[in-house]
């Protein structure tokens, strides 16, 4: 914004900084405010002129007319008129000609200032609307070359610039003859650094609006060379719609307390979350960095007790507790896991090719070959039953990679036979194979579970109900686990016999302990450096996932119409719905209008439709007028464990294609920011004021 006051005489600008506000365009308006600063020479000049290169500052008005918004914006009431004026007193008639000719020069000196710092408003006005339209497309500004000595030259950014120019933009063009350049690499940086914190404030702003709110983190990302955590947060909006957005990236450097110490104060302090409305937590961590995600949770909770630790939606339960497991077969599976949908996904040939080894090994079991091929074309290392899939077609999965590699018929490049080799490698291990039985037996226990609180309203409600068994289940594996352990054992032993994989420890056990390598058994080996541990982890974890208070909120789907529809003989439980009684506005009202909200879908007609999930719920219109039932939903709808509609859901999946999309050496943690946020309506006017108050050494006169 400019950093002239129009009134005369006004020094704010040199002792005082203060926020400075265009002329009103309404005319009544602007004839009043010029009027008031007593510049007769602005009397001609028209609302529009007034408005597009005059100002005042925020001294000249009552404090209660001044808003402050976000970052380095603050923002005039619609109705504000200047009262506060230190004008100096009537000259004597001596001295009325030498101040009339005072006047008029400074104002002939501000109306130039003002055109030269109007001029460089639009220059930088035109450098984010270049900036913001590549990171809309996720354009790499400094791309497509990497050719440092050239600068910006070269860049994407330029070229946009130089098009311009060749458009007729003339702001540009006077630049870059006083610069020979329109911007430099020190600037662009800059530009961008004020263009993530404006949109991170308009993020931050809207999550403020609508109170309570979860806190979602991913999978850690390496971006130039340094691991990043992802931040997400889930709201309900003003319209009762959920809402997922991408907060931008926190740098994951660093132990223990002190980083979660730090990611927390980045959160509350630097972007400015208020994190006393936090009410869920979950995060996607691997076994590589879990310990130190389970102390920024613990961290979180010890701070913000009401912040419950959850699942996340976007990842399934039996992947989610395999992927926290520091245990190196476990960890073999997941990251060849991760290898086999790769590497499948380059070429529908090669898809054929695991099609053909399927049919080889269940030759006389078609309709389980063709299940097993509509399954391979999912994302089936994803599912629920992973694991399950994963035992049944480990050996043609084996022969195809194995085919692939040999390369008989030279169809193949050498990048896809490498890749190849590097899973045939993983799958041929007897570790591999030992960790995948234990895996899929312990996590059969927990799949079915998994599946119902994840999916619809009716599932989840029944999940929260069923948790006890499946506890009870773990924990009877657990106490009997030389049984069971014996029989997965065994399970392994065959299914490597016919891979023709030798049964042995893991190499990396046996040089740590040489000395141990002729008295340690494989089944002995895995008992107690396999089976125990996962067993032990998985009860653990379901543990603190599925606390107590969480058990209550998912049973509160009983509010559901759906729900209620398939219980019409009993109310929702009271009970349950107590966990929130805090934050609804009429706890004395709560049971008259339980009862009435049950009344209205329990005697609902066959054939009639009900919302099935907390989104339908939410848009129903009478909704009104059962506000504790709305205040309710709305926390509900917060929850990171249940599943967002596809229209709700965009910030991760914009996440993942960018993750995927773009190039390792053009991801930028503040562009990122602003292509998976291209909607939040950016606006350029705030984005050059707050660069003019971040950088204002750079408001030179050009």
């Amino acid at each position: 914004m400019q950093n002239h006051c129009a009134v005369p005489n006004c020094t704010s600008s040199i002792s005082d900084p203060q926020p400075l506000f265009r002329f009103p365009h309404d005319p009544e308006r602007s004839k009043k405010w010029v009027e008031k600063c007593q510049r007769r020479d602005l009397i001609d000049k028209s609302p529009d002129q007034l408005h597009r290169h005059y100002r005042l500052c925020g001294k000249h008005f009552e404090s209660s007319l001044i808003d402050n918004v976000s970052f380095q914006c603050t923002v005039l009431k619609d109705d504000a008129i200047p009262t506060i004026f230190d004008m100096p007193s009537q000259p004597q008639n001596g001295q009325v000609k030498r101040n009339k000719e005072t006047v008029i020069n400074l104002s002939s000196k501000a109306d130039v200032q003002t055109d030269e710092e109007e001029e460089y408003r639009e220059y930088l006005k035109s450098l984010f609307e270049v900036l913001v339209l590549l990171g809309e497309q996720n354009i790499p500004p400094t791309g497509p070359g990497d050719r440092k000595k050239d600068g910006l030259r070269e860049s994407n950014f330029q070229a946009l610039l130089d098009y311009r120019m060749n458009c007729g933009n003339e702001v540009l063009k006077k630049r870059y003859d006083v610069n020979q350049e329109c911007c430099s690499s020190v600037q662009l940086s800059q530009l961008i650094e004020v263009c993530e914190k404006c949109i991170r404030s308009k993020l931050v702003e809207e999550v403020k609006q609508n109170g309570f709110f979860s806190l979602l983190t991913d999978d850690l990302v390496k971006i130039s060379g340094e691991w990043h955590l992802p931040v997400f947060v889930r709201f309900v909006d003003q319209s009762n719609c959920q809402q997922e957005r991408f907060c931008g990236f926190l740098s994951f450097e660093g132990d223990g307390d002190a980083l979660a110490e730090k990611l927390l104060s980045e959160m509350a302090d630097e972007w400015g979350l208020d994190m006393e409305q936090c009410r869920g937590q979950a995060h996607s961590c691997t076994g590589t960095h879990f310990s130190k995600m389970k102390t920024f949770s613990a961290k979180l909770i010890d701070k913000y007790p009401l912040a419950v630790v959850t699942l996340r939606s976007t990842r399934t339960l039996n992947v989610s507790l395999a992927n926290g497991m520091v245990l190196s077969g476990v960890q073999l599976v997941m990251s060849t896991f991760k290898k086999i949908e790769s590497f499948f996904s380059q070429s529908n040939l090669l898809q054929l090719e695991l099609e053909h080894a399927i049919f080889i090994f269940y030759p006389d079991k078609e309709d389980k070959a063709n299940e097993l091929k509509d399954i391979c074309h999912t994302n089936w290392t994803r599912r629920h039953d992973a694991f399950d899939v994963a035992v049944e077609i480990l050996e043609a999965l084996l022969l195809c990679v194995d085919s692939v590699h040999d390369n008989e018929d030279m169809r193949w490049s050498d990048q896809v036979t490498h890749d190849a080799l590097e899973i045939s490698k993983a799958l041929a291990d007897f570790e591999f194979v030992m960790a995948l039985v234990v895996l899929k037996n312990v996590m059969t226990l927990t799949r079915a579970f998994g599946k119902n609180v994840q999916g619809e309203a009716p599932d989840a409600h029944f999940a929260a109900t069923s948790l006890k068994a499946v506890l009870h289940s773990l924990k009877e594996v657990s106490d009997n686990i030389d049984v069971y352990h014996e029989f997965w054992n065994d399970e392994a032993v065959n299914l490597a016999t016919a891979m023709e994989i030798p049964v042995k420890i893991p190499r990396s056990f046996l040089r740590k302990h040489h000395s141990e390598s002729g008295t340690i058994q494989p089944d002995s080996y895995y008992k107690n450096n396999l089976s125990v541990p996962v067993v032990n982890h998985i009860i653990n974890e379901m543990n603190e996932l599925f606390s107590e208070d969480h058990l209550k909120s998912l049973r509160c789907l009983s509010l559901v119409p759906a729900v209620i529809e398939q219980h019409k003989s009993t109310e929702p439980e009271e009970e349950s719905i107590q966990v929130f009684k805090d934050y609804i506005p009429n706890a004395g009202t709560l049971s008259a209008e339980l009862h009435c909200w049950w009344v209205k879908w329990s005697k609902k007609g066959k054939g009639e439709t009900f919302p099935s999930n907390i989104h339908e719920t939410l848009q129903q219109a009478d909704l009104k007028f059962f506000p504790n039932m709305l205040a309710v939903l709305r926390l509900i709808g917060i929850l990171p464990t249940l599943a967002l509609e596809d229209s709700c859901n965009v910030a991760y999946k914009r996440f993942k294609m960018y993750m995927e999309n773009t190039p390792d050496k053009f991801k930028s943690k503040s562009l990122a920011l602003l292509n998976m946020n291209y909607d939040v309506g950016f606006d350029l006017d705030s984005m050059v004021e707050a660069y003019m108050n971040t950088y204002p050494e750079r408001g030179e006169v050009m």
